[in-house]
């Protein structure tokens, strides 16, 4: 298993396939396709996958902004959870964070979703007294 840059010729179509299954996308805002071409226009180098024999095992969206970084979109194969796939997108990110000058990353976790707050826990992140707050700018889920 090897962590490499998202290549849109190779990847998109795992992507989206894994992004459906494992992340159980179905909010306008969250269309794979959409989300991809999103990030592709960002062009910040931070869009990996972990290919496994040649295929997609696993994603991971980072961003940064100068302020914060942030972790997006880490999804790995159903069949291959619980291996330190996501571990290593993780790790692999973070340390493209802290080459940007990244100070502090954040990431949320849907409340409910108590299986992967450990795992973020396991791999050092800690909860925050913080309050999620968003607005939907429907003009742009289409």
């Amino acid at each position: 298993m090897k962590i490499i840059p998202y290549n849109d010729a190779f990847h998109r179509e795992q992507v989206i396939e894994l992004w459906r299954d494992v992340l159980n996308y179905t909010q306008p805002r969250n269309n794979p396709s959409q989300a991809i071409d999103r990030k592709l226009k960002a062009d910040d180098g931070l869009f990996f996958v972990a290919e496994d024999n040649g295929s997609v095992a696993g994603t991971l969206l980072a961003g940064y902004d100068g302020h914060r970084g942030w972790i997006y979109s880490l999804a790995v194969l159903k069949n291959l959870q619980h291996k330190g796939i996501g571990t290593a997108l993780l790790k692999h990110s973070i340390s493209e964070l802290e080459l940007r000058g990244c100070p502090k990353i954040n990431l949320q976790v849907l409340i409910e979703n108590k299986g992967v707050q450990e795992f973020y826990k396991k791999n050092g992140f800690i909860e925050e007294p913080r309050i999620s707050m968003g607005m939907e700018l429907n003009e742009n889920t289409h």
